[in-house]
């Protein structure tokens, strides 16, 4: 749809189908606590953009994954775990290059990570803008977002589908000494700027924007005529849609396990619901907004009741 814009939300449907999802940007490796040793770490395939793929996957949906894929043992086992989800490989791109590492730390108050990015396979994106139209949506964020050369591929391909599809940006904030962190903050809020969809949590508002209330920041980015959904871990999710009344939803109650990966979880439940219950058109009325958070809010529940980063479809929602 030629024109789309963030103040016309109604146009961010494309002519995809409504499974079919391109999500951009980086498939590492999660060295994680093993079990209850802190100090083991097991490798697991992960990355924001890639456990969205994977979910979009396993819920159903056609995504398209365009990555980084290096030559290493790690590489293998990411393409094996995309692979088997159901997620297309055929727009990524490899090389003879290593595979980035996150070293993860959960903690009472979420996960930090230590990354070792330099020189790595997983940040040497293809260009794929031409392939925009054939998606019903795109999907941006996390480090690919603001780790060279990647972030210039990023940019391009958000502005080519916030002018002819729907975006949907998480901005995943991270912090490591090796990210300039001034820059970094200016490439996320841009990719908010343009897209149609922002999924945040309240402390990526609060670095993103750190003058205004998260509240305020998600009504701001929603007045100009953006579908924005904040999540707060376990006091739930709330979405802010132009000239009606917030809606929340609670989180949902599970025996947590683990709570890497929830929030990309999150969005991928998100996309199914936009994509299956509204066509890709974020301008959803308050009871259908409802519907869109609590399908999302299962969907990231699933991940936290138990080990590893895929969710599996809510039932009864």
């Amino acid at each position: 749809m030629t024109g789309a814009s963030p103040s016309d939300p109604g146009s961010g449907r494309g002519p995809g189908s409504s499974g079919s999802v391109l999500v951009l940007g980086e498939a590492l490796v999660d060295l994680v606590p093993a079990g209850g040793d802190a100090g083991v770490r097991v490798a697991q395939p992960g990355g924001a953009p890639a456990n969205v793929a994977v979910g979009l996957a396993r819920l159903g949906g056609r995504p398209s994954f365009v990555g980084g894929l290096g030559d290493d043992a790690f590489a293998g086992s990411i393409e094996a775990w995309l692979t088997g989800a159901g997620v297309d490989l055929s727009l990524s791109a490899r090389s003879a290059l290593p595979t980035a590492l996150a070293v993860a730390d959960p903690g009472d108050h979420g996960n930090t990570y230590r990354f070792h990015l330099g020189d790595t396979a997983t940040f040497a994106l293809p260009d794929r803008t031409a392939e925009v139209p054939r998606f019903g949506a795109v999907y941006v964020g996390g480090l690919a977002a603001v780790v060279e050369p990647a972030a210039d591929v990023v940019a391009a391909t958000a502005r080519a589908a916030a002018h002819g599809g729907l975006l949907a940006v998480d901005p995943n904030v991270r912090e490591d000494r090796t990210l300039d962190p001034v820059r970094s903050l200016e490439r996320l809020r841009e990719l908010c700027a343009l897209a149609h969809v922002v999924k945040a949590s309240d402390e990526d508002l609060v670095r993103l924007w750190p003058d205004a209330e998260p509240e305020a920041s998600c009504r701001r980015l929603a007045g100009q005529g953006r579908l924005v959904v904040m999540t707060r871990g376990s006091r739930g999710a709330t979405a802010y849609v132009r000239d009606a009344p917030a809606v929340s939803v609670p989180a949902l109650p599970v025996r947590v396990v683990n709570t890497i990966g929830a929030g990309d979880a999150f969005v991928a439940g998100m996309l199914t619901w936009l994509g299956a219950e509204a066509g890709w058109d974020p301008a959803l009325s308050g009871g259908r907004t409802q519907e869109m958070l609590e399908y999302a809010a299962a969907t990231a529940a699933s991940v936290c009741a138990r080990a590893g980063t895929e969710p599996t479809a809510p039932l009864g929602v």
